[in-house]
């Protein structure tokens, strides 16, 4: 199974988006009882919810750049 030594929450996005694969291909390759199969899936929920949360910031991030270089004076054509 999955190691947990980080609290999901600390996770960056690619280290989220790491372990996320890594349960896909544990609940993929099979042999699991079905409280471990639910625990991955349950993790796996955790995890795709944190990629989505940092995604939505670079979203955000991204954004608010492209507005502030659109609202600078000078650069109109």
């Amino acid at each position: 199974m999955t190691k947990s030594g980080t609290d999901t929450a600390e996770l960056g996005y690619e280290q989220a988006r790491d372990r996320l694969v890594e349960v896909v291909r544990e609940l993929e390759a099979g042999g699991l009882s079905l409280e471990q199969s639910l625990a991955l899936w349950e993790k796996g929920e955790e995890l795709a919810k944190l990629c989505e949360r940092h995604l939505e910031g670079a979203r955000e991030r991204i954004e608010a750049a492209l507005a502030s270089v659109e609202d600078e004076p000078g650069d109109s054509q």
